[in-house]
C-alpha cells in the first residue's frame, strides 16, 4: 500500500470513529426522552428543552470530529 492510501484510511477511521460516539449519544438521548415522556407527559416542556440542549452539545462533538477529518484530508491530499 502506498503512504497516501494509508493516510486516507486514517482520515476515514478518524471520521468514522469520531462520529460514532455522537450518533450513539443522540440515539440514547432520543430513547430516554421518549421513555420519560411516556411516563410523565406533563413534564413535556422541561424534557424537550433538556433533550434539545444535550442533543446540540452532542452534535457539536460530531462536528468537531468532521472538521478534524476534513483538515486531515486536506493535509494528506
Amino acid at each position: 500500500m502506498d503512504a497516501s492510501v494509508m493516510k486516507m484510511l486514517a482520515v476515514g477511521l478518524a471520521a468514522g470513529l469520531g462520529l460514532f460516539g455522537p450518533a450513539l449519544g443522540l440515539g440514547l438521548i432520543g430513547y430516554s426522552a421518549m421513555q420519560s415522556l411516556g411516563r410523565n407527559p406533563e413534564a413535556r416542556g422541561a424534557i424537550l428543552t433538556n433533550m434539545i440542549l444535550v442533543g446540540a452539545l452532542c452534535e457539536a462533538i460530531g462536528i468537531y470530529a468532521l472538521i478534524v477529518a476534513i483538515i486531515l484530508a486536506m493535509v494528506v491530499g
